[in-house]
């Protein structure tokens, strides 16, 4: 099963990037106000919004995508491609 790489935005565009085995479920927990496992956009308000996905055969790879999307330049090219 591939891994997806995912980019989220709030509506005060904060951006959240992260990654999954499942998609949908992984959204649903993000937008949960009672989840707890999602740290991170649980001190935001939401709804959380899909920006950009990719897909990735193995974890290791969709870990370091996730890593660079983090990074400085991952993050202007967010920015500029989905939020500009």
């Amino acid at each position: 099963m591939p891994y997806c790489v995912y980019v989220l935005a709030n509506p005060n565009d904060r951006i959240y990037i992260g990654q999954t085995q499942d998609l949908a479920q992984r959204l649903r927990e993000h937008n949960d106000p009672e989840d707890r496992t999602t740290f991170h956009t649980h001190r935001h308000p939401g709804p959380w919004r899909l920006l950009h996905t990719e897909l990735h055969s193995t974890r290791a790879r969709a870990m370091h995508r996730e890593n660079q999307l983090k990074g400085g330049q991952g993050r202007q090219w967010i920015k500029s491609s989905f939020l500009g």
